[in-house]
């Protein structure tokens, strides 16, 4: 699976976990160079707290459109140290 958004690769992995239609890609196929900080958070109730990064790609910037469950509850374990993606990233095979 490849995420993509502006032209760019952000996440590229043949290991992706596929949780209520969204793909969670290992964090460490991140590409760190379009990834900057939010401060944005969400709770699902069964998998816990969620925190956000952005994108930033040649020069603009996408808001909160990476998601991930740094301590997941347990029904959502499998998705630890993944990370989703919303907001125009495009994810396909």
């Amino acid at each position: 699976m490849k995420a993509t958004w502006n032209g760019v690769t952000i996440a590229e992995s043949d290991n992706t976990v596929l949780v209520e239609g969204n793909h969670y890609f290992p964090v460490e196929s991140l590409n760190q160079q379009y990834v900057t900080f939010s401060n944005h958070k969400t709770t699902c109730a069964w998998k816990g707290t969620a925190n956000y990064y952005s994108l930033l790609v040649e020069g603009e910037l996408n808001s909160d459109a990476v998601w991930y469950y740094p301590d997941p509850k347990p029904e959502a374990e499998q998705i630890r140290g993944h990370v989703a993606f919303w907001k125009g990233v495009k994810v396909a095979k």
